[in-house]
C-alpha cells in the first residue's frame, strides 16, 4: 500500500511543489518518498511515490521502480504475485526482488495493457514508457484503490488522494455544490451516480478501466473489466456452497500474503466472522481481532463477537466509543479525506484504523462486499420474492419472511411483501426519506433517480448497482483514507475477481431461503464459523448510533454546529435542525441527516 501522483505536460512543476506534495504522502508511505522526472518535446513527465512497507521490505523495493525504458508507481497489492512471477519464470524472466512490484512491471512488459487480466488484486498505477512516450495508467476492478485527475491548459495530473493534485497543479478548487447538496438529500448511495468529487473539476477513474496518455496528450479511456451477471440453471444447491467455499478459502489464502502484523476488523455479523474463521481454522493462521463496541442496544454486538473470539481462540481487542473526542476526531477525518465522511460507520471505523496501527499493525482484514453479493440487506427479501414469484415454492418463501423477518424491520416501506411484486420499478426507498429532507434546505435542488442496467433479473441487477454505484465504491473511499490516515493497508477478501464471477451464476432462488438472507454463504461457512454467528438472522450492521459519538447537550457541540458564521447556513435552515438535536428520541433517518449535517458544515468550514 502506497500513495502515487504524477503529471504529464506543458510546464515545469517546480521543485519546491514536488517537495510539498512528497511530505503529504507520508501518511500513505512513512518508509520511502521518492519521484522521477523526465523532459522530452518541450514536455515534462513526472512521477511520484511514497511507499508503506508490505511486500519484501528491502529497499530494493522502493519505487519509482526501473526497467529497461519502463518506469512504475504503484499503489496496491497482486496477492496472486508468486503464482504470476513463477508463470515468468518459466519463460526466462529473473527477478530482482521479492515483490509484486517488479511482478507488475514484468507482466506489462510480457502482456502490456493486458496485464491486469492477469491479476488478482487492488491497484492503481502509472507506468511510463520513455521510448514511446506514453502513459499508461489502471485502477483494479472493484475501484479498492482511489486513483483521481485533472487536467487544464498545463496537462495532466493524477494522484490517490485529491491534495496530491491540488499540490502539484498549485491549483484552488472550487466546491462542487451540486455533489455537496446532493449527498445532504440524497445520501451517500447518490455521490457515484455520476462519477464526480466533491471539488469541481476533479475526477476519479472508473474501476475496471486503464487510461493511456500520448505525447500529444491525447487521453484514450478503455474498459478492460465488466460485471456481468450470467446464472447457471445448472448449478445445484450443493455445487453453489462448495464452490464459494472454496473461492472464499482461496481468495483468505493470497490476502494473508505479508511480511508486516496482520489484523481482522471483527464485527458480530457473519461476513467478518467468517474471513476470521477460514484464517485461524482453513490457514492456520495466528488471528488478532479488534472490534469496535457501541453500549446502544441495537448496534452492540458483542455477545456474537465474543463467540467467534472464543471459538477460534483469537487475541482481541475491544474499542469503546467516546463522543468527547468528537470535534476534534470528525474535523481531522474530514481534512484527510476530502469530502464529509459518507455515515456514521466510517466515523467509527476510524477507531479501529487507530487502535490497529497503535498495537503495530501493518495490514487490516475487513468484510467488504459480502452484503452486495450474497443479499446482506433487509430489502433484498423483497427483490428476491420478486424474482421467485413464478417459483412453485413461492409461498414457503413468503411464509418464512413473514416469520423470520418481518419481526426486525423498522422501514415501514419494507413491511410490505408485495412492494417489488405490484411495482417493480419503486426504489423511493434507496433515497431514504428525500422529500423531507429537501424541506430542510434553503437551496431548490432536484435529481432524478439513476439506475444502470446490468441485467433483467430485479434483484441482481440492485445488487451490482449496489456493489459498483451506490454502496460498496464509498465504503471502499472511506476504508482505503482511513487505514492510510493511520498508514495502514486494507484488504477485503470478498471484493475477489473468481468469488464474485463465480457468485455471479448461482441461481437466485439459492440466495435466500427459510428465512435466511446470505443462505449460500451460511452454508459455506457450516463447521468453520461458530453457529451462534452463522445463524443469527438479525443484522445490526457495523454501525453506531449518533448519540453514541456526538453530545447536542454539551454546549461546545452546540456552539461548533450552529455557528451562524458557518456557510451551512447557507445550504440548510438550522433552526429546523435544532429542533431535532432538541427531541430525545431521533428517528433513524434524520439521526444520518444530523451526522450528514455536521460533516458538510465541518467540511465547508475547512476547504471553503
Amino acid at each position: 500500500m502506497c500513495g502515487i501522483a504524477g503529471y504529464i505536460g506543458n510546464y515545469d512543476i517546480k521543485f519546491s511543489d514536488v517537495n510539498k506534495t512528497l511530505n503529504l504522502m507520508k501518511n500513505r508511505g512513512p518508509d520511502s518518498r521518492d519521484y522521477y522526472t523526465e523532459k522530452f518535446t518541450e514536455k515534462q513527465l513526472l512521477l511520484l511515490h511514497s511507499r508503506l512497507k508490505i511486500i519484501d521490505l528491502n529497499p530494493r523495493s522502493n519505487q519509482p521502480f526501473k526497467k529497461k525504458h519502463l518506469t512504475l508507481v504503484f499503489n496496491g497489492e497482486i496477492y496472486n504475485f508468486k503464482e504470476l512471477r513463477d508463470s515468468l519464470k518459466k519463460k526466462g524472466y529473473k527477478f530482482f526482488t521479492e515483490s509484486d512490484t517488479e511482478v507488475l512491471l514484468n507482466y506489462y512488459i510480457e502482456y502490456k495493457e493486458n496485464c491486469v487480466n492477469y491479476f488478482e488484486g487492488m491497484w492503481s498505477f502509472a507506468i511510463w514508457d520513455s521510448q514511446n512516450k506514453k502513459l499508461f495508467l489502471s485502477r483494479d476492478r472493484f475501484g479498492k484503490k482511489t486513483l483521481f485527475f485533472f487536467r487544464n491548459e498545463k496537462g495532466f495530473f493524477f494522484g490517490s488522494e485529491i491534495k496530491y493534485i491540488r499540490s502539484l497543479s498549485s491549483n484552488s478548487f472550487e466546491i462542487n455544490n451540486d455533489q455537496l447538496i446532493r449527498n445532504l438529500v440524497y445520501g451517500y448511495k447518490s455521490i457515484n451516480k455520476k462519477n464526480e468529487t466533491f471539488f469541481k473539476n476533479i475526477f476519479p477513474l472508473e474501476s475496471g478501466t486503464n487510461l493511456f496518455i500520448d505525447s500529444n496528450l491525447n487521453i484514450k479511456k478503455s474498459r478492460y473489466w465488466n460485471p456481468v451477471f450470467q446464472r447457471k440453471d445448472s448449478m445445484s444447491y450443493t455445487e453453489a456452497c462448495e464452490g464459494v467455499k472454496y473461492h472464499l478459502s482461496n481468495s483468505v489464502k493470497i490476502r494473508l500474503r505479508s511480511d508486516v502484523p496482520l489484523a481482522f476488523c471483527l464485527s458480530g455479523g457473519i461476513d467478518s466472522s467468517l474471513l476470521a474463521s477460514i484464517a485461524s481454522k482453513n490457514h492456520n493462521f495466528n488471528v488478532n481481532s479488534f472490534s469496535i463496541i457501541d453500549k446502544d442496544e441495537r448496534y452492540n454486538e458483542e455477545d456474537n463477537i465474543s463467540e467467534t473470539v472464543n471459538d477460534i481462540n483469537c487475541q482481541s481487542k475491544f474499542i469503546d466509543l467516546d463522543y468527547d473526542l468528537f470535534i476534534n476526531r470528525i474535523q481531522k477525518l474530514i481534512h484527510y479525506h476530502e469530502c464529509p465522511l459518507a455515515t456514521i460507520s466510517y466515523y467509527i471505523h476510524s477507531f479501529l484504523s487507530e487502535a490497529i496501527s497503535s498495537n503495530n499493525f501493518k495490514v487490516a482484514i475487513s468484510g467488504t462486499g459480502a452484503d452486495e453479493q450474497f443479499t446482506g440487506y433487509y430489502e433484498h427479501y423483497l427483490f428476491h420474492l420478486n424474482s421467485v414469484k413464478d417459483d412453485d415454492n413461492f409461498n414457503q418463501y413468503l411464509n418464512d419472511w413473514k416469520k423470520h423477518v418481518l419481526p426486525f424491520i423498522r422501514n415501514p416501506s419494507l413491511k410490505n411483501p408485495n412492494l417489488y411484486l405490484d411495482n417493480q420499478n419503486y426504489r423511493e426507498n434507496i433515497y431514504d426519506n428525500y422529500k423531507i429532507l429537501n424541506s430542510y434546505l434553503n437551496v431548490e435542488f432536484k435529481e432524478s433517480f439513476l439506475e444502470k442496467k446490468f441485467c433483467d433479473e430485479l434483484l441482481r441487477n440492485r445488487m451490482l448497482n449496489e456493489m459498483f454505484y451506490e454502496v460498496v465504491p464509498v465504503i471502499l473511499h472511506h476504508d482505503d483514507l482511513n487505514s492510510m490516515f493511520y498508514s495502514i493497508e486494507n484488504r477485503s477478501p470478498y471484493l475477489d475477481k473468481n468469488l464474485f464471477e463465480f457468485t455471479s451464476s448461482i441461481p437466485s432462488k439459492f440466495l435466500i431461503m427459510n428465512g435466511y438472507q446470505k443462505m449460500i454463504l451460511r452454508q459455506s461457512a457450516k463447521e468453520i464459523l461458530n453457529d451462534k454467528v452463522r445463524l443469527d438472522r438479525r443484522k445490526k450492521g457495523f454501525n453506531a448510533s449518533i448519540n453514541s459519538i456526538v453530545n447536542f447537550k454539551d454546549a461546545k457541540i452546540k456552539n461548533y454546529f450552529f455557528d451562524k458564521k458557518s456557510k451551512i447556513n447557507e445550504y440548510i435552515d438550522m433552526k429546523k435542525i435544532y429542533e431535532i438535536t432538541e427531541n430525545e428520541n431521533i428517528d433513524n433517518y434524520l439521526s444520518k441527516f444530523l451526522f450528514s449535517v455536521l460533516n458538510t458544515k465541518t467540511f465547508l468550514d475547512l476547504f471553503d
